[in-house]
Protein backbone atom coordinates (compact mmCIF):
# COMPACT_ATOMS: atom_id res chain seq x y z
CA UNK A 1 0.00 0.00 0.00
CA UNK A 2 1.24 3.58 -0.88
CA UNK A 3 2.30 5.53 1.97
CA UNK A 4 2.98 8.90 0.70
CA UNK A 5 -0.57 9.56 -0.30
CA UNK A 6 -2.27 12.89 -2.13
CA UNK A 7 -2.74 16.03 -0.64
CA UNK A 8 -6.22 16.06 -1.47
CA UNK A 9 -6.62 13.51 1.12
CA UNK A 10 -4.58 15.65 3.40
CA UNK A 11 -8.31 17.55 4.86
CA UNK A 12 -7.54 17.57 8.25
CA UNK A 13 -8.39 20.67 9.88
CA UNK A 14 -7.68 21.49 14.21
CA UNK A 15 -6.21 18.46 16.53
CA UNK A 16 -7.87 15.15 16.58
CA UNK A 17 -10.47 14.60 19.19
CA UNK A 18 -9.14 13.85 23.03
CA UNK A 19 -13.10 13.57 24.26
CA UNK A 20 -16.14 12.88 23.11
CA UNK A 21 -17.03 16.55 22.62
CA UNK A 22 -14.45 16.78 19.75
CA UNK A 23 -16.20 13.79 18.11
CA UNK A 24 -19.76 15.59 18.74
CA UNK A 25 -18.15 18.72 17.31
CA UNK A 26 -16.97 16.34 13.85
CA UNK A 27 -20.36 14.75 13.75
CA UNK A 28 -18.34 11.46 14.70
CA UNK A 29 -20.52 8.80 16.54
CA UNK A 30 -18.05 6.28 16.83
CA UNK A 31 -14.41 5.65 15.97
CA UNK A 32 -12.18 3.72 13.73
CA UNK A 33 -9.34 3.48 15.94
CA UNK A 34 -8.07 4.71 19.39
CA UNK A 35 -5.06 5.80 19.75
CA UNK A 36 -3.24 5.05 23.30
CA UNK A 37 -0.28 6.55 23.81
CA UNK A 38 2.53 7.62 27.12
CA UNK A 39 3.17 11.02 25.35
CA UNK A 40 1.69 14.55 25.67
CA UNK A 41 -0.40 14.69 22.11
CA UNK A 42 1.63 16.98 20.14
CA UNK A 43 0.05 17.35 16.46
CA UNK A 44 3.95 17.10 15.24
CA UNK A 45 5.78 14.46 13.19
CA UNK A 46 9.30 14.18 15.66
CA UNK A 47 5.80 12.80 17.96
CA UNK A 48 4.48 9.21 17.02
CA UNK A 49 1.10 10.24 18.57
CA UNK A 50 0.80 13.33 15.72
CA UNK A 51 2.35 11.41 12.95
CA UNK A 52 0.10 8.01 13.13
CA UNK A 53 -2.94 9.53 14.15
CA UNK A 54 -2.39 12.12 10.72
CA UNK A 55 -1.74 9.19 8.27
CA UNK A 56 -4.65 7.47 9.68
CA UNK A 57 -6.71 10.76 8.90
CA UNK A 58 -5.38 10.78 5.49
CA UNK A 59 -6.52 7.50 4.87
CA UNK A 60 -10.23 8.36 6.10
CA UNK A 61 -10.08 6.30 9.33
CA UNK A 62 -11.47 8.39 12.38
CA UNK A 63 -9.13 8.72 14.90
CA UNK A 64 -9.07 9.46 18.76
CA UNK A 65 -6.35 10.20 20.75
CA UNK A 66 -5.97 9.12 24.61
CA UNK A 67 -2.71 10.59 25.31
CA UNK A 68 -1.12 9.83 28.61
CA UNK A 69 -4.54 8.25 29.95
CA UNK A 70 -5.12 7.63 33.96
CA UNK A 71 -4.22 3.59 33.95
CA UNK A 72 -5.77 3.47 37.32
CA UNK A 73 -9.12 4.28 36.32
CA UNK A 74 -11.46 3.65 33.06
CA UNK A 75 -12.87 7.05 31.67
CA UNK A 76 -9.83 8.23 29.50
CA UNK A 77 -10.17 4.59 27.79
CA UNK A 78 -13.71 4.70 27.52
CA UNK A 79 -14.83 8.47 27.10
CA UNK A 80 -15.04 7.97 23.21
CA UNK A 81 -16.78 4.53 23.24
CA UNK A 82 -15.51 1.39 21.87
CA UNK A 83 -13.44 2.12 18.48
CA UNK A 84 -15.25 0.14 15.40
CA UNK A 85 -11.66 -1.46 14.12
CA UNK A 86 -9.06 -1.60 16.95
CA UNK A 87 -7.01 0.07 19.49
CA UNK A 88 -3.20 1.07 19.15
CA UNK A 89 -0.85 1.07 21.55
CA UNK A 90 2.64 3.15 22.31
CA UNK A 91 4.88 4.10 25.37
CA UNK A 92 5.91 7.26 23.26
CA UNK A 93 9.06 8.76 21.98
CA UNK A 94 10.96 6.85 24.50
CA UNK A 95 11.08 3.70 26.36
CA UNK A 96 9.20 4.47 29.32
CA UNK A 97 11.45 3.24 31.79
CA UNK A 98 14.26 5.76 29.96
CA UNK A 99 11.95 8.60 30.47
CA UNK A 100 11.82 8.11 34.66
CA UNK A 101 14.70 6.65 35.02
CA UNK A 102 18.84 7.78 34.46
CA UNK A 103 21.36 5.67 33.66
CA UNK A 104 21.70 5.40 37.53
CA UNK A 105 18.62 4.33 37.75
CA UNK A 106 17.95 7.32 39.76
CA UNK A 107 14.34 8.88 39.26
CA UNK A 108 14.59 11.84 37.14
CA UNK A 109 13.39 15.38 38.22
CA UNK A 110 11.87 16.33 34.59
CA UNK A 111 9.81 14.71 31.90
CA UNK A 112 10.34 16.63 28.34
CA UNK A 113 7.17 14.72 26.67
CA UNK A 114 4.78 15.79 29.34
CA UNK A 115 2.92 18.75 30.04
CA UNK A 116 4.77 21.16 31.93
CA UNK A 117 7.75 18.66 32.02
CA UNK A 118 5.70 16.69 35.03
CA UNK A 119 7.10 13.24 35.96
CA UNK A 120 4.96 10.26 36.85
CA UNK A 121 1.87 11.01 33.86
CA UNK A 122 2.45 7.83 32.21
CA UNK A 123 3.30 4.25 34.10
CA UNK A 124 6.68 1.93 34.13
CA UNK A 125 6.79 -0.47 31.24
CA UNK A 126 3.72 1.70 29.69
CA UNK A 127 2.83 -0.59 26.93
CA UNK A 128 1.96 -3.54 28.47
CA UNK A 129 0.27 -1.68 31.63
CA UNK A 130 -2.00 0.03 28.71
CA UNK A 131 -2.52 -2.88 26.75
CA UNK A 132 -4.10 -4.58 30.08
CA UNK A 133 -6.29 -1.96 30.80
CA UNK A 134 -7.32 -2.26 26.95
CA UNK A 135 -7.63 -6.32 27.53
CA UNK A 136 -9.64 -5.60 30.49
CA UNK A 137 -12.19 -2.93 29.23
CA UNK A 138 -12.66 -3.93 25.58
CA UNK A 139 -12.22 -7.49 25.55
CA UNK A 140 -11.04 -8.91 22.63
CA UNK A 141 -11.02 -6.36 19.93
CA UNK A 142 -7.98 -5.84 17.89
CA UNK A 143 -4.52 -4.87 19.74
CA UNK A 144 -1.38 -3.31 18.01
CA UNK A 145 1.30 -2.25 19.44
CA UNK A 146 3.96 -0.63 18.17
CA UNK A 147 6.76 2.53 18.93
CA UNK A 148 10.13 2.29 20.66
CA UNK A 149 9.35 0.49 23.40
CA UNK A 150 7.51 -2.25 21.66
CA UNK A 151 10.49 -2.32 18.93
CA UNK A 152 13.18 -2.66 20.96
CA UNK A 153 11.86 -5.77 23.21
CA UNK A 154 10.11 -7.76 20.55
CA UNK A 155 12.60 -10.60 21.15
CA UNK A 156 13.85 -11.71 24.58
CA UNK A 157 15.82 -8.87 25.54
CA UNK A 158 17.98 -7.94 28.67
CA UNK A 159 15.88 -5.34 30.88
CA UNK A 160 18.63 -3.30 32.47
CA UNK A 161 15.99 -1.57 35.05
CA UNK A 162 15.77 -4.78 36.74
CA UNK A 163 19.05 -6.60 35.80
CA UNK A 164 17.23 -9.68 34.05
CA UNK A 165 16.22 -11.09 31.73
CA UNK A 166 11.92 -10.59 29.84
CA UNK A 167 10.19 -12.34 27.36
CA UNK A 168 8.99 -10.46 24.24
CA UNK A 169 7.05 -7.76 25.14
CA UNK A 170 3.75 -9.05 22.68
CA UNK A 171 3.09 -12.08 25.27
CA UNK A 172 3.30 -10.06 28.20
CA UNK A 173 1.32 -7.03 26.69
CA UNK A 174 -1.36 -9.86 25.37
CA UNK A 175 -1.75 -7.60 22.00
CA UNK A 176 -2.24 -9.34 18.82
CA UNK A 177 0.28 -7.73 16.60
CA UNK A 178 3.32 -5.69 17.28
CA UNK A 179 4.81 -3.58 14.52
CA UNK A 180 8.59 -3.24 14.99
CA UNK A 181 10.71 -0.13 13.10
CA UNK A 182 9.08 2.69 11.50
CA UNK A 183 5.87 1.66 11.18
CA UNK A 184 3.52 3.90 8.20
CA UNK A 185 3.44 0.60 5.77
CA UNK A 186 2.79 -1.97 8.32
CA UNK A 187 -0.08 0.32 10.08
CA UNK A 188 -1.65 0.74 6.57
CA UNK A 189 -1.92 -2.57 5.47
CA UNK A 190 -2.97 -4.07 9.33
CA UNK A 191 -5.86 -0.91 9.10
CA UNK A 192 -6.87 -2.16 5.30
CA UNK A 193 -6.63 -5.79 6.52
CA UNK A 194 -9.52 -4.88 9.54
CA UNK A 195 -11.24 -2.71 7.31
CA UNK A 196 -12.13 -5.54 4.96
CA UNK A 197 -13.10 -7.29 7.76
CA UNK A 198 -10.32 -9.68 7.47
CA UNK A 199 -9.75 -11.21 11.49
CA UNK A 200 -6.74 -9.76 13.31
CA UNK A 201 -5.86 -13.37 14.09
CA UNK A 202 -5.26 -14.06 10.36
CA UNK A 203 -3.55 -10.74 9.64
CA UNK A 204 -0.67 -12.97 9.13
CA UNK A 205 1.49 -11.53 6.08
CA UNK A 206 2.99 -7.90 6.58
CA UNK A 207 6.41 -7.21 7.33
CA UNK A 208 7.57 -5.67 9.78
CA UNK A 209 5.22 -7.17 12.29
CA UNK A 210 5.28 -9.93 14.85
CA UNK A 211 2.84 -12.21 16.03
CA UNK A 212 2.70 -15.46 18.41
CA UNK A 213 1.92 -18.76 16.97
CA UNK A 214 1.31 -22.11 17.89
CA UNK A 215 3.75 -24.68 18.47
CA UNK A 216 3.44 -26.55 14.38
CA UNK A 217 2.17 -23.77 13.50
CA UNK A 218 4.89 -21.29 12.60
CA UNK A 219 6.01 -20.51 8.63
CA UNK A 220 8.30 -22.84 6.76
CA UNK A 221 11.78 -22.11 6.13
CA UNK A 222 12.30 -19.40 8.76
CA UNK A 223 15.10 -18.83 11.02
CA UNK A 224 14.97 -20.52 14.78
CA UNK A 225 16.49 -18.22 17.18
CA UNK A 226 17.67 -19.88 20.20
CA UNK A 227 14.64 -19.80 22.83
CA UNK A 228 13.38 -18.70 25.79
CA UNK A 229 14.10 -21.64 28.26
CA UNK A 230 18.03 -22.01 26.09
CA UNK A 231 18.59 -18.44 26.99
CA UNK A 232 17.38 -18.25 30.64
CA UNK A 233 19.87 -21.32 31.15
CA UNK A 234 22.94 -20.34 29.22
CA UNK A 235 23.98 -16.20 28.45
CA UNK A 236 25.84 -17.43 25.46
CA UNK A 237 22.36 -18.21 23.94
CA UNK A 238 21.55 -14.67 24.43
CA UNK A 239 24.81 -13.94 22.59
CA UNK A 240 23.35 -16.24 19.60
CA UNK A 241 20.15 -14.85 19.48
CA UNK A 242 21.40 -11.30 19.17
CA UNK A 243 23.62 -11.84 16.38
CA UNK A 244 21.31 -14.02 14.75
CA UNK A 245 18.60 -11.17 14.93
CA UNK A 246 20.79 -8.58 13.66
CA UNK A 247 21.96 -10.45 10.53
CA UNK A 248 18.40 -10.54 9.63
CA UNK A 249 17.39 -6.77 10.10
CA UNK A 250 17.94 -5.87 6.12
CA UNK A 251 14.96 -5.06 4.41
CA UNK A 252 15.81 -6.47 0.90
CA UNK A 253 16.93 -10.21 2.13
CA UNK A 254 16.27 -10.61 5.83
CA UNK A 255 14.05 -13.28 6.84
CA UNK A 256 11.41 -14.44 9.52
CA UNK A 257 12.53 -15.10 12.68
CA UNK A 258 11.33 -17.77 15.17
CA UNK A 259 11.75 -17.89 18.57
CA UNK A 260 10.09 -19.77 21.23
CA UNK A 261 8.08 -18.92 24.30
CA UNK A 262 6.57 -20.85 27.12
CA UNK A 263 3.34 -20.24 25.84
CA UNK A 264 3.69 -20.13 21.93
CA UNK A 265 6.45 -18.90 19.17
CA UNK A 266 6.96 -15.52 18.57
CA UNK A 267 7.16 -14.78 14.82
CA UNK A 268 8.79 -11.86 13.63
CA UNK A 269 8.49 -11.66 9.43
CA UNK A 270 11.14 -9.63 7.46
CA UNK A 271 11.52 -6.10 7.88
CA UNK A 272 9.21 -3.61 5.92
CA UNK A 273 10.02 -2.25 3.13
CA UNK A 274 11.68 1.18 3.37
CA UNK A 275 9.98 4.48 2.40
CA UNK A 276 10.86 5.91 -1.24
CA UNK A 277 11.49 9.56 -0.89
CA UNK A 278 8.42 10.43 -2.29
CA UNK A 279 6.60 8.13 0.14
CA UNK A 280 8.56 10.13 3.21
CA UNK A 281 8.04 13.52 1.82
CA UNK A 282 4.10 12.48 1.87
CA UNK A 283 4.33 11.55 5.25
CA UNK A 284 5.90 14.80 6.52
CA UNK A 285 3.98 17.22 4.56
CA UNK A 286 0.83 16.19 6.47
CA UNK A 287 -0.89 19.11 7.53
CA UNK A 288 0.52 18.91 11.36
CA UNK A 289 -0.39 21.74 13.33
CA UNK A 290 3.11 21.74 14.99
CA UNK A 291 1.89 22.31 18.39
CA UNK A 292 1.00 20.90 21.56
CA UNK A 293 -2.81 20.84 22.46
CA UNK A 294 -4.27 23.78 23.80
CA UNK A 295 -5.46 22.18 26.82
CA UNK A 296 -1.73 22.14 27.99
CA UNK A 297 -0.98 26.00 27.63
CA UNK A 298 -2.19 26.63 31.17
CA UNK A 299 0.37 23.75 32.33
CA UNK A 300 3.36 25.08 30.44
CA UNK A 301 3.12 23.24 27.39
CA UNK A 302 5.32 20.24 26.42
CA UNK A 303 8.84 20.78 26.35
CA UNK A 304 9.78 18.58 23.66
CA UNK A 305 8.38 20.96 21.20
CA UNK A 306 11.20 23.25 21.48
CA UNK A 307 14.00 21.27 20.06
CA UNK A 308 11.65 19.82 17.21
CA UNK A 309 9.33 22.17 16.07
CA UNK A 310 11.06 23.83 13.26
CA UNK A 311 13.13 20.53 11.89
CA UNK A 312 13.08 18.80 8.77
CA UNK A 313 13.74 15.39 8.70
CA UNK A 314 16.34 14.61 5.91
CA UNK A 315 16.62 10.91 6.43
CA UNK A 316 15.89 7.51 8.18
CA UNK A 317 18.39 4.67 8.93
CA UNK A 318 21.92 3.88 9.62
CA UNK A 319 24.82 1.66 7.95
CA UNK A 320 27.22 2.08 11.61
CA UNK A 321 25.09 -0.55 13.56
CA UNK A 322 27.40 1.17 16.74
CA UNK A 323 26.37 -0.69 19.91
CA UNK A 324 25.18 2.15 22.26
CA UNK A 325 22.78 3.63 19.59
CA UNK A 326 19.31 2.12 18.29
CA UNK A 327 19.07 3.23 14.87
CA UNK A 328 19.97 0.45 13.29
CA UNK A 329 17.81 -2.15 15.15
CA UNK A 330 14.66 0.36 15.04
CA UNK A 331 14.97 2.48 11.70
CA UNK A 332 17.38 -0.46 10.01
CA UNK A 333 20.74 -0.31 8.69
CA UNK A 334 19.98 1.33 5.00
CA UNK A 335 20.15 5.03 4.82
CA UNK A 336 17.28 6.60 3.03
CA UNK A 337 16.72 9.91 1.93
CA UNK A 338 13.53 12.18 2.31
CA UNK A 339 11.90 15.44 3.54
CA UNK A 340 13.00 17.41 0.46
CA UNK A 341 9.59 19.09 -0.19
CA UNK A 342 10.01 22.68 0.03
CA UNK A 343 6.84 22.66 2.10
CA UNK A 344 8.08 19.70 5.12
CA UNK A 345 9.41 22.54 7.35
CA UNK A 346 6.35 24.50 7.50
CA UNK A 347 4.75 25.30 10.74
CA UNK A 348 1.03 24.87 10.24
CA UNK A 349 -1.31 23.49 7.24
Amino acid sequence: MAVGGSTQRQAGGGFLPVCRADMEARGWSELDFLFVNGDAYVDHPSFAVGLISRLLEREGYRVGVAAQPNWRGDEDFTCMGRPRLGVLVGAGNLDSMLGKLTAGKKARRTDAYSPGGAVGLRPDRATIVYCQQVRRIFGDIPLVIGGIEASLRRLVHYDYWSDSLRRSILLDSQADLLIYGMGERQLLEIAAALKRGVPVGEVRDVRGTCYVAERGQEPAGSVPLPSWDEIVRDRRKFAEAFRLSSLEQDALRGRTLLQGHEKGTLVQLPPALPLTEAEMDGVYDMPYLRRWHPKYDALGGVPALAEVKFSVTSHRGCFGSCAFCAIHAHQGGSFRPGATSPSCGRSGP
